[in-house]
């Protein structure tokens, strides 16, 4: 089972500047009850929220361990535009050919490569609201504003940083109860390994 919990940012997105933008994702395998957890960030100096979802999506999912690629797959996201788009909208664009009933679908392209290399999958997209005091939600938040501040990118998949950062938070107050294994055995359903 593999849970992914996504971010995008984009500085000044509602300027008609170009905005510097970062995508991220905590990944969590679990192979036999054992968690690892990966980061994966990427930048672009000139792009949308919504480009940086589709973006970030497709290339953490290109990404994934190549023995992961049977595994079902738990992507949770804070873009509507994103999960909406992957549940409602692209079953609809395709039956009609990739045309909208009113309109072009903005970012075509993006669309069709995550199409592409979700088909087969067994891949569920979940809403989950941003910036709610959702600890892994918040993390890939974090790790996405850095690469847009910073315009950085990783190089795929790293040794993922979130107990450093939510033992920092923890230090403040924050997420003191929180427990990123109980989190994850409890999100699919399988019991605590100890």
């Amino acid at each position: 089972m593999i849970l992914v919990h996504a971010d995008e940012s984009c500085l000044g997105n509602q300027n008609s500047t170009p905005s510097r933008g970062g995508a991220a994702a905590l990944v969590e395998v679990s192979d036999d009850g054992k968690i690892t957890r990966w980061d994966f960030y990427l930048s672009s100096p000139d792009t949308t929220n919504n480009r940086m979802a589709l973006i970030g999506a497709h290339d953490v999912l290109e990404r994934l361990p190549a023995r992961a690629a049977s595994s079902p797959v738990i992507f949770y996201s804070d873009s509507q535009y994103l999960v909406k788009g992957m549940n409602e909208w692209l079953p609809s664009w395709k039956a009609r050919g990739w045309r909208r009933r009113a309109g072009a679908i903005e970012n075509l392209e993006l669309w069709k490569k995550l199409d592409g290399l979700a088909r087969g999958r067994n891949i569920t997209f979940r809403w989950v609201r941003g910036h709610a005091g959702n600890a892994k939600n918040e993390y890939a938040d974090f790790l996405a504003v850095q690469a847009a501040e910073l315009q950085v990118r990783s190089d795929g998949l790293e040794p993922s940083r979130l107990e450093e950062w939510l033992a920092s938070k923890q230090q403040k107050g924050h997420f003191t109860d929180y427990d990123a294994d109980a989190h994850f055995h409890q999100t699919v359903g399988t019991p605590t390994r100890r």
